[in-house]
């Protein structure tokens, strides 16, 4: 049974299996390194797909001041899709007999419309993770550990957004994590993990907490300057907990904590019906709009 990610524990509380996470993840980054990319076919947004109208949107955003490596430095704006968009899901209505056994079947129900627009959220989430602009963009091995990882970061992002809109942002994160450990499931069996696959989706559940804890306390005001760039390089990057590069050699973790702190201001600009529907889309990563950006 998927436990519920609103009862997360506390920091003070994390500490407490602390050490046994520490020795998790020395197992899950071992296993991962054998382990072939996951290819998702859940995941139907195509390249071709990118919308001409959010292409249009990211050349004229100056957050995409590309020079040599992306900088994520200006305002934040408002991550919703455009009903023009090819990404728009708008639900189909059924009439007449359809209808009536729609409605029969609770597929109208609270429950049933949070459960798919939970999935097309987590959509939302492959498609940004499961392309290969991300990994080019922060010099990232494309693999089962390093997919992994950014699996959690933006589910946390999602998630701490719906936070905010109380109880019904709650049911809808719960939706949403149960998405997640779904997919999640099928990856590590598709890494070759099936006799040990429950201890390893406990070892991976705390691993998950422990980040959303770890990214919790690293985005909040009172939170030191690198604190959050220290969170990702431990959570993405590093290997055997290596101590975090200083200077241009931190690039890559610094411009992915400029990322993830713009992806987070963005979705609080972004309103309950683009979230609540999924019809948002994380900010463009794609050379092409990058390299126009960066010649505004």
């Amino acid at each position: 049974m998927v436990s519920r990610w609103s009862r997360m524990p506390s920091l003070r509380s994390m500490a407490a299996f602390a050490e046994n996470l520490y020795m998790a993840r020395r197992t899950f980054s071992k296993a991962a390194e054998k382990a072939k990319p996951f290819v998702n076919k859940n995941s139907t947004f195509s390249k071709q797909d990118q919308p001409k109208t959010e292409f249009a949107r990211v050349e004229h955003n100056p957050s995409f001041q590309a020079c040599g490596s992306m900088t994520f430095l200006s305002k934040p704006c408002s991550l919703a899709l455009s009903p023009n968009s090819k990404f728009w899901v708008q639900e189909a209505e059924y009439k007449g007999i359809s209808h009536f056994f729609l409605k029969l079947l609770l597929y109208y129900s609270k429950e049933s419309r949070s459960i798919r627009n939970a999935n097309i959220l987590y959509k939302r989430i492959l498609y940004q993770v499961d392309r290969s602009e991300i990994y080019d963009t922060f010099s990232l091995e494309k693999c089962f550990r390093t997919a992994f990882a950014l699996l959690m970061l933006h589910v946390w992002l999602c998630l701490s957004r719906l936070k905010l809109e109380g109880k019904d942002g709650i049911e809808l994160g719960q939706y949403l994590y149960e998405h997640y450990n779904r997919d999640l499931e099928l990856r590590v069996a598709s890494a070759g993990v099936n006799l040990l696959l429950t201890t390893w989706m406990k070892d991976l559940e705390k691993i998950f907490y422990g980040n959303c804890a770890a990214y919790d306390a690293a985005i909040r005001p009172e939170a030191g300057k690198d604190e959050l760039a220290l969170v990702i390089w431990r959570n993405i990057f590093s290997d055997e907990d290596s101590p975090m590069p200083k200077g241009s050699d931190a690039a890559a973790v610094q411009a992915l904590a400029r990322y993830t702190r713009r992806e987070c201001a963005c979705l609080a600009l972004t309103d309950k019906a683009a979230l609540f529907s999924g019809n948002l889309m994380f900010s463009s990563l794609s050379k092409s709009s990058t390299q126009r950006a960066s010649s505004q």
